[in-house]
């Protein structure tokens, strides 16, 4: 069996705007906006009467998928963890981009958490983390030419 490739990732949110205009500011682009609900909905998230709103965000060439959700019903108000880099599970979304810095200052003004200043690992990338909203933790990289 031959592996393709990761079709999308998807995070789930509560503040489906707060996560768009994050990811936006990354760099991202707004590919399309939908809601779901039904039998299909509920059966393939595992919930009763689910109904969801979700914004699909991509890169300019298309490569990255990544979809924002947020349960309308059944709804999840638990109060939003903030985990360390460390926390056991999935923890990051990595993204390379061409001008780290440009990024970083943009990410700064906005107001979101760094866990550093821009390093540089080797001769071979540039490295930030970076926390945007609901806890959500991203990796930035720069491949240094």
């Amino acid at each position: 069996m031959k592996m393709k490739k990761i079709d999308h990732v998807a995070v789930i949110v509560n503040d489906l705007s707060a996560a768009k205009a994050f990811f936006v500011d990354l760099g991202l682009e707004v590919k399309g906006e939908w809601e779901m609900e039904g039998d299909l909905m509920g059966y393939a998230a595992g919930l009763d009467n689910a109904k969801v709103a979700c914004v699909g965000l991509g890169t300019q060439e298309g490569q990255t998928w990544l979809e924002l959700i947020k349960f309308i019903s059944p709804a999840n108000d638990i109060e939003i963890n903030r985990p360390l880099a460390n926390t056991l599970g999935i923890r990051h979304i990595a993204f390379s981009v061409e001008d780290i810095e440009a990024v970083v200052a943009k990410l700064k003004i906005k107001g979101f958490e760094l866990f550093s200043d821009i390093q540089q690992y080797e001769e071979s990338y540039k490295l930030c983390y970076v926390r945007g909203p609901e806890g959500i933790i991203v990796e930035l990289a720069q491949e240094i030419k």
